[in-house]
Parts: C-alpha cells; sequence; structure tokens
C-alpha cells in the first residue's frame, strides 16, 4: 500500500471512529506515516471529521517550537468537502511545519460561502485541539484567500475574551479578501454584466432567462466545461490570439478592458460569478439579491456611451447586503498583531483590498495593530516559500517582544531562509496599495 493510500485509509478509520467512539481515540489511531509526502519524515499527523461535519488534519513536526498555526483555506469550493483540501493545503504551505510549527485545518462544514460558520469551525477545532494535545505556547491564526476573510473574522469573534484572555496570539492573512462579501465581489457582479453584455450566451437568448445576480437558476444544470464553452465561442479565450476572430478579439479586449480582470484569471473568475453566486444567493440569502451595479460608469470599451446604456442593471435588495456583510464583513474590531502579505499583481484577489481593510481598521481605530506587507510577485495561491518562516518569526518578535514588524525586517528576515526553501524573497518595501475604488467601481447601494 502507498504511502498516500494509508493515509487516506487512515482517514477513514479515523472519521469511523469518532462517529462510534469519540474525537480522542480517533484521533490517537493514527501514526506519522500518514502524513502528506511532503511533511518532514518525523511529522506525526491526524485525521478525522467534526461533529458539524467537515475534515480536519492536524500535523505536528517532530520539533515542534509550541507554536501553532490554525490554517483557514482559500475559495470557498461549492462542492460537498473532502478531505483532499486539507491534504493540498498543508503540502502547499509545508514550509511552515518545516520550520517546526504545528499546523491544524478544516474543510469546514460545508463546502460553500458562510464566513462566520467558517470561523466557528475554525476556534472549534481550536478547542479540540487543546483538549487533545495540551496548550501551545502561542496561537497563530493563518487564513489564506477567501481564508483571510474568515481569519479576519475568526480574531474578531474569538481572538480575545471577554475577561481579557486571549484565545489567538495573533493573524497571519495572505492574499486576502479582505474588502469582505458585501464588497469583494462587486466586480464579479461587473463581469457578469459586462460578459453578458458582449457575449449574450450565459444565458443564451433561447434559454430561460434570469437576473445574472443569481449566478445560476436554483435548478441550474450548467457545468463548469459548459461554462468555459461557452467563454471560448464568444472570446476564443481558449485559442491562440492568432486564431481568434476578430469579433472574439473585440469582445475580449473589451471584457478585460472593462473589468480590469487579467486574462489568466478571467474564467475563473467569471465561475464564482456563476457558482459561487448560485450558492450565495439560494443557499445563504433564500434567493435574495446581495450584488448592485446600479450606477455604475463603465469605462474602457470601444464604445463606453453604448455599453452603459446596454448593460443590465441590478440595484441590491438591502436586507440581503446586510446579511452578507453581517457573515463576512470585517468590522475593524481587532485586538491582536495581524501581519498580511499581498502579491502586487494577484490576478485573484487584487491587491487593493488590502486598503479596504486597512481602511476598516483606520475606521475602528485598530490600525496600529496591521502591518502590511506586499511582494513583486503575479501569484496568489502561493508566494516564494521563504518569505512564509519569516513573516511568522516576524509576527512572533511582535508578540513576544513587542517589535512591530516592517516590510524592510520581515525582508531581512526573509533572506536567512533563502538557502533552504525555493521561490526567493520578493518583498517591495516601498509599496503601498491604491484605494479599494481605483480598482473595483464604485456603486450606489
Amino acid at each position: 500500500m502507498t504511502k498516500s493510500r494509508r493515509f487516506l485509509f487512515g482517514f477513514a478509520a479515523a472519521a469511523a471512529a469518532i462517529f462510534l467512539g469519540g474525537a480522542s481515540s480517533a484521533l490517537h489511531a493514527q501514526t506519522k506515516s500518514d502524513c502528506p509526502a511532503a511533511l518532514p519524515a518525523a511529522t506525526t499527523c491526524y485525521t478525522g471529521a467534526s461533529p458539524e461535519g467537515g475534515f480536519y488534519l492536524v500535523a505536528i513536526p517532530e520539533n515542534w517550537n509550541r507554536v501553532l498555526v490554525m490554517h483557514a483555506h482559500g475559495g470557498p469550493e461549492t462542492a460537498a468537502p473532502t478531505l483532499k483540501r486539507s491534504i493540498e493545503d498543508v503540502t502547499r504551505w509545508s514550509v511552515v511545519v518545516k520550520a517546526g510549527y504545528a499546523w491544524v485545518g478544516s474543510t469546514f462544514r460545508r463546502g460553500g460561502y458562510g464566513v462566520t460558520m467558517a470561523a466557528e469551525d475554525t476556534e472549534n477545532l481550536r478547542k479540540f485541539f487543546i483538549k487533545t494535545f495540551g496548550q501551545p505556547k502561542r496561537t497563530i491564526m493563518h487564513g489564506q484567500s477567501w481564508g483571510g476573510n474568515v481569519g479576519a473574522k475568526v480574531i474578531e469573534l474569538y481572538g480575545v475574551n471577554p475577561d481579557g484572555s486571549k484565545n489567538y496570539d495573533g493573524a497571519l492573512l495572505t492574499s486576502g479578501v479582505l474588502a469582505g462579501g458585501s464588497r469583494g465581489y462587486d466586480y464579479r457582479m461587473d463581469l457578469r454584466a459586462v460578459y453578458q453584455y458582449y457575449c449574450n450566451n450565459h444565458p443564451r437568448p433561447s434559454e430561460p432567462q434570469y437576473p445574472l445576480w443569481m449566478g445560476l437558476p436554483a435548478d441550474g444544470k450548467m457545468t463548469r466545461d459548459d461554462l468555459q464553452a461557452r467563454v471560448n465561442e464568444c472570446t476564443g479565450l481558449q485559442l491562440p490570439a492568432e486564431q481568434r476572430t476578430e469579433v472574439q478579439k473585440r469582445n475580449l479586449s473589451n471584457i478585460l478592458a472593462v473589468t480590469r480582470i487579467p486574462q489568466r484569471t478571467l474564467a475563473a473568475h467569471l465561475s464564482w460569478a456563476t457558482f459561487l453566486f448560485s450558492d450565495i444567493a439560494h443557499k445563504r440569502l433564500q434567493s435574495r439579491n446581495p450584488f448592485s451595479n446600479d450606477g455604475v460608469q463603465y469605462a474602457g470599451s470601444d464604445d463606453d456611451e453604448a455599453l452603459n446604456k446596454g448593460v443590465v442593471r441590478y440595484q441590491a435588495d438591502r436586507g440581503a447586503v446586510a446579511e452578507l456583510a453581517r457573515d463576512s464583513d470585517p468590522t475593524g474590531k481587532v485586538a491582536l498583531p495581524v501581519l498580511t502579505i499581498h502579491g502586487i499583481d494577484d490576478p485573484t484577489a487584487f491587491v487593493e483590498m488590502e486598503s479596504a481593510y486597512r481602511r476598516t481598521l483606520d475606521d475602528a481605530g485598530t490600525s496600529a495593530n496591521l502591518v502590511q506587507v506586499f511582494t513583486k510577485e503575479k501569484e496568489h495561491s502561493f508566494l516564494g516559500a521563504p518569505q512564509y518562516p519569516a513573516l511568522l518569526e516576524a509576527l512572533l518578535g511582535w508578540i513576544d517582544n513587542g517589535v512591530k514588524p516592517t516590510p524592510q525586517s520581515v525582508a531581512t528576515l526573509c533572506e536567512k531562509f533563502i538557502s533552504s526553501h525555493d521561490g526567493g524573497c520578493h518583498i517591495d518595501i516601498a509599496y503601498q496599495p491604491k484605494p479599494y475604488e481605483s480598482r473595483v467601481y464604485p456603486r450606489n447601494r
């Protein structure tokens, strides 16, 4: 039996034991041979299922420094959760375990949207870890992408207890969707409207019509392959540029220019604006509309006047917006050190989201608890590996010694990890992002 198959077999046994005999016995049924191959050989891994649903993975290195990293994954995915996601994430961030940190990651109880729900799942798993393994010296919240939004919610809701005691000591938010749900998907609403203006195939005129803000009808049967075929039909996105028709070239050029979305992630953003929007509208908001493009003046096309006259417009339901905001928007009530890092040319979660997050903390009077670091990378899902242990070390220095990091100090720390980790250090010590509204059209709310 291969190592990966032993891992999955061990997971199945652990999940069964949880339902039949309790979580603690299930955890101790695992052995270190069950760890993903990317982790150090002496790491011990545990897997299981939470009472609410979803799965978790715990990785404890032999040289554990007694610092626990609670991980919130990106997405969200709209399929049912599987352990595969936790395996992929600990493999991707194996550099954290190699540096001596314990790692705990949850798939959350459902595959779709729900920031507060995911935050609760993360906190429940932290409590479970302590009950099983004891209190770590420090606990760091790590949130990646959409998980950055989850991580921000975790430290607001659970970071500090009413008596002043701390559950978390700090947070590292990487490539975070930090504008929150009520604003963080506005540009995808724009994409659905602008795409439909030029392509008119999502839905086609011959198909049942529905408001684009809902992504798909509640009983929609479209697949991701179906969507990709329509995008390619309209824009030639999957074709070499020289093989696109003139109409395809014009459509693609206009869509990219108006939405300000990079070509390499256009299909992915449209997929989220289809399947994730459907999940949010139908499964979270009782088929109410949280997205508006009312009052948006689109620009950058070859005929802005015609576009703004002909593009479909929607006004959001105020109750739906308020509910989505309650679930997902950061409030800025942060009483812990927070360190963020973001690629300047991130094609998925635009770097300007960091400006939105800083403004939130400014408004709450807590921005002294925030340090933001930016890299010259054009990546989203994973940045240069040496930067992660440098960020964690800088964050712990802030927590333990009161030494607030700077982009320069993180860049200096990064240099000592270059020889042992791939990817390099790419921190731009002078960069500051433009306001969120410079990237995402403002609108009437």
